[in-house]
């Protein structure tokens, strides 16, 4: 049972973190730094990159309680 709460409350942050991200992520304005005329691989460089942070932030957060659960 601690195993589906966990998960569940796991799939919450990373949906969570990709939103957040995903709006983080669209401030930037990464056509100044690709070439030109290459509008979906930049949007396809902003979505990974929006995964990748969101995956770090949400493992970082939920090792962050667990730790502090512990002690």
């Amino acid at each position: 049972m601690k195993m589906v709460s966990t998960m569940n409350y796991k799939l919450l942050l990373y949906v969570f973190n990709i939103m957040l991200s995903i709006y983080a992520f669209s401030a930037l304005d990464f056509n100044k730094i690709i070439k030109k005329n290459k509008v979906i691989e930049t949007k396809i460089m902003a979505l990974i990159l929006s995964f990748i942070s969101a995956y770090l932030l949400t493992n970082f957060i939920y090792d962050f309680l667990s730790i502090s659960l512990i002690f």
